[in-house]
Order: C-alpha cells, then sequence, then structure tokens
C-alpha cells in the first residue's frame, strides 16, 4: 500500500487524493497513517501496549526447568483477571496503565483468570440439633483483627485416598490464620488448627485475649463437638453457628474454599503432577496460604494482600506523636 502511494505521487498526484480514492475502492487508509510510517513515528498506545504486555507477560510467567530443559511456568498472580492484573501492573510496574492495555496484553497472552465452579457441599449437622446460635447474622465485617474468625473445611482427592483441609480466616483482613489437613474428618481437623491460630497470634505479638474472639462456624457435627466447644470455652471464644443446610450462612469461608480449590487445587502452580498423597496436598496448600496471604491482591481490601492490611492496622495503633 505504501509503495502504491509513493508511485503515485511520482506522477505529481497529492496524498489525500490518492487515499480518498483508495477508500472508495474499499482499501480503507488515511493520509495521515501513511505520513506516519514515512517518518517512522510510532503511536503512543503502540509503545504504552507494548510496555504493558511485558509487564503482564513477566508477571504472568516465570523461567523453570522440567526434566533438564527450560520451559515457562505459570505463576500464581497468573490466575488473576483483568481486575487483579491491571491492579497489579499499577502497583509493581507501571503506575499509569490503563484497563484496556491491560485487557489488550492478557487476551494475546492467551490470560483470562481463573474461574471457581460450584463445590459440594460437606457439612453433617449434629443429631440433636442443640448448638450456639449464630452471632454474624451474615454480617461478614470486623472492627479489628481477631474480632471474628470464621472456619471451615473442604477436601480433595489424591491417589491414595480423600484429604481434608481446614481453614481459619479472620474476617477482617481475609487472612488465613491457620489450616491443617488429614485424612479422616475426626473432631482433630477443627480442633489442630483452632490451637495453631492462637499459637500464631501469640507468636506475632498480638495475642487473643478471653472475650475478645467469636468463632463462626457452619453446623457440622465437628464444630458442635465436646472437645470443640470446650476448648472455646476454655480460652474464652464465643461461639457462633449458622443453620443447616445454608452456605449463606457461612459464605465468606466457602468464598474461601471455593479459591482454594480453583487456584491451588485444580492447576499445577502450585504442585506438578497429581497428587499422590497427603503430603503432596499439605505442600501446595502451604505454598499457595503462603502467597494468599503476603502476595495476593484482594479487590475487598483495596488491592493489597492481607498481611499488609494487617500491619497498615497495626501501625495505625503504635504511631508515635509529632512535636507540635
Amino acid at each position: 500500500m505504501l509503495g502504491f502511494i509513493d508511485t503515485m505521487r511520482a506522477e505529481g498526484h497529492a496524498v489525500e487524493s490518492i487515499c480518498r480514492v483508495l477508500r472508495e475502492q474499499g482499501c480503507q487508509i488515511a493520509a495521515r497513517t501513511y505520513r506516519a510510517q514515512r517518518q517512522g513515528v510510532v503511536a503512543a498506545r503502540t509503545v504504552s501496549d507494548a510496555q504493558v504486555y511485558g509487564a503482564v507477560r513477566a508477571a504472568a510467567w516465570t523461567a523453570g526447568e522440567i526434566a533438564g530443559r527450560q520451559v515457562r511456568k505459570l505463576t500464581p498472580e497468573g490466575l488473576y483477571g483483568r481486575r487483579k492484573m491491571t491492579a497489579l501492573i499499577r502497583r509493581t510496574t507501571i503506575p499509569g496503565a490503563s484497563r484496556g492495555a491491560v485487557d489488550r496484553a492478557m487476551r494475546a497472552l492467551g490470560l483470562s483468570g481463573i474461574r471457581r465452579d460450584k463445590g459440594v457441599r460437606t457439612t453433617i449437622p449434629a443429631k440433636d440439633g442443640i448448638r450456639a446460635g449464630d452471632l454474624l447474622n451474615r454480617d461478614f465485617t470486623a472492627p479489628r483483627p481477631d474480632h471474628t474468625w470464621v472456619m471451615d473445611f473442604t477436601y480433595c482427592r489424591t491417589w491414595a485416598g480423600w484429604v481434608y483441609v481446614a481453614f481459619i480466616v479472620d474476617v477482617y483482613s481475609q487472612r488465613i490464620v491457620a489450616r491443617h489437613a488429614q485424612t479422616t474428618k475426626h473432631v482433630d481437623l477443627v480442633m489442630i488448627p483452632l490451637r495453631m491460630g492462637l499459637w500464631e497470634r501469640g507468636r506475632q505479638g498480638h495475642p487473643v485475649l478471653p472475650d475478645q474472639l467469636r468463632a463462626h462456624s457452619d453446623a457440622g457435627s465437628q464444630y458442635v463437638s465436646l472437645a470443640y466447644t470446650d476448648k472455646l470455652a476454655l480460652d474464652g471464644i464465643a461461639p457462633s453457628i449458622g443453620s443447616v443446610g445454608d452456605a449463606l450462612d457461612n459464605a465468606l469461608m466457602e468464598t474461601i474454599n471455593g479459591l482454594y480449590k480453583a487456584e491451588c487445587i485444580r492447576t499445577t502452580v502450585f504442585h506438578d503432577g497429581p497428587y499422590r498423597t497427603i503430603a503432596d496436598v499439605e505442600f501446595a496448600t502451604a505454598g499457595w496460604v503462603d502467597w494468599y496471604n503476603t502476595r495476593r491482591l484482594h479487590s475487598s481490601l483495596g488491592y493489597v494482600p492481607p498481611a499488609e492490611f494487617e500491619q497498615a492496622h497495626y501501625a495505625t495503633l503504635t504511631r508515635e506523636l509529632q512535636p507540635a
């Protein structure tokens, strides 16, 4: 096209006239496009798109080695959708990156974000029907860390059988406080992460004091067991139980379980190959929880990780007085 216009210009025709005739014949080209190409001017959008493309590609993949050969390996950030990827690029590399540029880069790279499928309900309510009341009433907000914990467990399949994984999440920061995996649904499945969560908060310098924490769960038999309720009473933790067969009463934990299954279990980001034993599940879960707490951007927290969100809260409490 450019060569044809050059030939016609050599015969004395104006660029505008040549482009007009070409458009009438179905060849869309503008005079300014021709001049820009001849002058070597690159559009600003082309430059910015190339920069964003490189940033998205660097964030989504990393170099790896399998069987002695170099391959590209998807990073946890490669699971992001367009909103979180835009927030990540603005946060780390290009503050002024536009959503359109990120969207075009992700389409070009074949990235669309991980999707969550509907899970299977695993709650087994206690037969006697005697349990604590619902203190949350579907209000999953908290004024501070360690005000409200929500907990639940999910399952995944391995070659050696089913593995059950229990989580405890702080409502304020959506941080995973504790986790535990085992091959049975014995009450230790929920008792061990409760002990771990209390110990971890004390190790971080923020021990959970009596009468300051609410522990919310569904009506599963593990959460209404005598051993579990006695442990809550011993530590001064108020129990809270949602209604039977209603996932909305523990919606935050249902969301966390869905994220875990979609981002960790159903991808090869945190574990290569099939899950053979509980050790494989524990290894992948440990990597996912660390990424979730320290690196994963959460839209409900202003696109910052839970650990950073908690640090900002504690920083406001220990702010030094400035001289007048």
